[in-house]
Parts: C-alpha cells; sequence; structure tokens
C-alpha cells in the first residue's frame, strides 16, 4: 500500500463494539477514511462490492454469517484484512498461517495502531491467493491445516505443511527446508512456527531446531544426542528438550 489515504470498512454485528472502533480509529488513525461501518454480514458483502476498500476491519464470530462465509460469498477479494475477535486460539491460528493481521476484543489503542502501520508499509500482495488460503485451513479439521504461508524478500510461498522435513534459525531469520530439497529464507520466528504449527507433528528439539516427527528415522546418543531425519539430516538434540522428544515419540 502507498502513502495515500487508506480507506476502511467496519463490519460487527456488536455495535458497542462497532462504535468502539470507529471511534479510535477516527480520533488515533487520521490516515484512515471510514467508508462504511456495517453491522451485519450481508450489508457488509454489499459495502464491500460497492465501495471497494482498501482495508476491511471484519468480527469473526456474527450470526447467521461468520467472518469466514462471509470471504466465501465475496467476489471483491482485493482487501487486506484485519480480523476483530475475541480471543480464538483456532481462529487465530488459521488467520496466522496465511498471514493476515488481527485485533483482540477489547482492542487496545496501541495495537489498533500498530496494525495500520504495518498495512500502510506492507508490499502489494496477492490478498485473492491469501483468502483462499485462509479459507481452506479455516474450514478444515481444527489443528489440520493443510498449508501455510511463507513469505522472503519479495515473493510469497505457498507450502504444504506436511512437506516441510525441519525449520532452522538463523539470526533474524528462519530457514524452511523442505522434503523435495527446497529451503526457504523467511522472517518470521522459529518461535511463531512453534506456536503455529501442529504440535503433534512438529517438535522444537533445539534452540534452532524444528523438526516434522513424520521424518523422523532414528535416535543415537552421539555428540549428547541427535536424530536423524530423511534425506540423511542429522540435527542435535538439546539437553533440555530431550525429556519433550522421548515424551512425544513414546506417545500411544
Amino acid at each position: 500500500m502507498n502513502d495515500f489515504m487508506l480507506t476502511a470498512i467496519l463490519i460487527d454485528d456488536e455495535e458497542l463494539s462497532l462504535n468502539s472502533l470507529k471511534t479510535k480509529i477516527l480520533k488515533h488513525c487520521p490516515q484512515v477514511k471510514i467508508l462504511a461501518v456495517c453491522n451485519n454480514p450481508m450489508q457488509g458483502i454489499e459495502a464491500i462490492e460497492t465501495l471497494k476498500p482498501n482495508i476491511l476491519f471484519l468480527d469473526i464470530e456474527m450470526p447467521g454469517m461468520n467472518g469466514f462465509v462471509l470471504l466465501q460469498n465475496l467476489k471483491y477479494r482485493d482487501v487486506e484484512i484485519v480480523f476483530v475477535t475475541a480471543y480464538d486460539h483456532y481462529a487465530i491460528k488459521a488467520i496466522k498461517y496465511s498471514a493476515f493481521d488481527y485485533l483482540v476484543k477489547p482492542i487496545e489503542v496501541c495495537s489498533l495502531k500498530e496494525s495500520i502501520k504495518r498495512l500502510a508499509e506492507k508490499k502489494k500482495s496477492s490478498s485473492e491467493s491469501r483468502i483462499k488460503l485462509l479459507l481452506d485451513n479455516a474450514l478444515t479439521k481444527k489443528d489440520q491445516f493443510s498449508k501455510i504461508m511463507i513469505t522472503s524478500t519479495d515473493t510469497i510461498y505457498f507450502v504444504n505443511v506436511d512437506e516441510i522435513i525441519y525449520l532452522e534459525s538463523q539470526a533474524n531469520y528462519s530457514n524452511v527446508f523442505l522434503l523435495n530439497g527446497v529451503k526457504y529464507v523467511t522472517t518470521r520466528s522459529l518461535k511463531e512456527f512453534q506456536e503455529l504449527l501442529p504440535e503433534n507433528n512438529f517438535l522444537r528439539i533445539h534452540n534452532s531446531y524444528i523438526i516434522n516427527l513424520k521424518f523422523l528415522r532414528k535416535y543415537t546418543q552421539k555428540e549428547g544426542g541427535q536424530i536423524e531425519m530423511e534425506r540423511n539430516i542429522v540435527l542435535p538434540v538439546s539437553r533440555r528438550r530431550k525429556i519433550d522428544f522421548f515424551r512425544l515419540i513414546n506417545k500411544d
């Protein structure tokens, strides 16, 4: 997005939340022009299709049609979405997988301003592709997300989660290694990946490594503890992570 005025539509079935967000934007975010404020999803869809905003502030839980279903019914998708929600671990996880922003109710002014700042500085990317990824993940079984979005310097990749063999921390970046030998470099931290990836499949074995247990071949006592993955990849297991490692691999 550029430095010009950003345009926004707000959709939330709760009048108090809607008015509170509107007031905070008007008071603290002068670079945002509010085009419409909608308290029901159908009204919101009509406003989006007609006014074509830059940003959509969208509540997730609404009666009759939640935020994800609204997006399914939306034809105009060239819009950045900021989800507004009471904390829902699963919903937020699906949102993070697709690299959209979110605000947790009650919305704090500092969080709102940070979100607007990120959107204003964000490079143009395909909202259409990210919305598709979001819906694919949001409508699957909980914690069984099929794809994750990985952003490098100038490219966005959509990666099958079950093709990730391991992840490596490197300074301020993370390296994501796939079974086919491809490596992606991203600014997303290893800690973020640890929170995102399904904990029954992915395990942090070291400050620098997260592995996909699906590709684990063997464990040895060499060098204080090592594991061997598919493609003959050998990684260390730190002493403090061994308990978690053995607990998980010994699960029935």
